[in-house]
């Protein structure tokens, strides 16, 4: 909540199968009670754990394999014969 009328709510934004792009400067509290900050305008939260620079996003979320779900293993949702593999 701001604390004044000047003030500005944080703004985060969230993205599917991505960081979190948080406005700064910023300030994150670790799991183990350390303190990281950047002074960065917008900074992008890991949300998959992968980085290399965690707290902060390094975008190893995009060399993440994906395994097929059950429908796609049994081949429901093809559009028929010769549908392209994704």
């Amino acid at each position: 909540m701001p604390n004044s009328p000047a003030d500005r709510p944080c703004r985060i934004r969230v993205q599917h199968r991505g960081p979190l792009l948080v406005e700064g400067p910023v300030e994150v509290e670790l799991e183990d009670g350390t303190t990281v900050a950047s002074d960065r305008f917008r900074v992008a939260l890991c949300t998959c754990r992968r980085s290399r620079r965690y707290p902060w996003c390094d975008t190893s979320h995009r060399d993440r394999e994906r395994k097929p779900s059950p429908a796609q293993r049994s081949g429901a949702g093809q559009s028929g014969p010769g549908a392209e593999e994704r």
